[in-house]
């Protein structure tokens, strides 16, 4: 069976389904991390909590392009609606940028820099969806994801990201790079997705 016959099968069965499950009905008092909430200013909350999954914050274009030089990542896509902002410094800086992802050479980006839907502070977590990033292959194939973001829209809790989630068809919560330990317990970063996992914000 082809790739296009197997999608096509499963959006045929989600299309049936007219309304989603209700939320669980739970006490919001009770499911906060409170130690890692601790504080005021949401992006710094979500900068220790993201620092600790070994998630790497960043305010500006040139701390962006420092990092990529320094680890010899010279080569990515862009979103075509950052490219103004952020894709054509990091041209002129001397590096390949694309704003068309082509999932034939996905072996050939070694980063990819796409709009976050919104962030976590309480887990140090980032949101991606089919509606805001322009590619989701561009944002899980290379080793360093960028995902950018504005500081409105970072939640203060797990509960409200949930309650943000919105229509869109796909969300993923990055909390950090790629992770695995299914391998005798040992904690390898990178295997299924990027090895390093940068937030922007601009």
């Amino acid at each position: 069976m082809s790739r296009a016959a197997i999608f096509a099968k499963i959006e045929s069965a989600n299309s049936a389904l007219k309304t989603k499950a209700a939320y669980p009905d739970y006490d919001m008092s009770l499911v906060h991390s409170l130690p890692k909430l601790e504080g005021d200013d949401l992006w710094e909350i979500f900068v220790r909590n993201f620092t600790c999954v070994n998630g790497k914050a960043m305010t500006s274009t040139e701390q962006l392009i420092e990092f990529l030089k320094s680890n010899n990542q010279l080569h990515g896509y862009c979103d075509p609606a950052l490219y103004d902002a952020i894709g054509s410094k990091l041209a002129a800086a001397g590096l390949v940028v694309e704003t068309e992802y082509d999932r034939n050479r996905y072996d050939v980006y070694q980063f990819g820099v796409t709009r976050a839907t919104g962030a976590i502070a309480e887990s140090g977590s980032v949101i991606i969806d089919d509606h805001r990033t322009s590619n989701r292959l561009a944002a899980l194939s290379p080793w360093v994801h960028v995902a950018v973001l504005e500081r409105s829209e970072i939640h203060r809790s797990i509960p409200d990201g949930i309650a943000a989630f919105g229509d869109s068809p796909n969300i993923i919560w990055c909390t950090g790079p790629s992770k695995t330990a299914d391998v005798e317990g040992i904690l390898i970063e990178g295997v299924h997705g990027p090895g390093e996992q940068i937030a922007l914000l601009i």
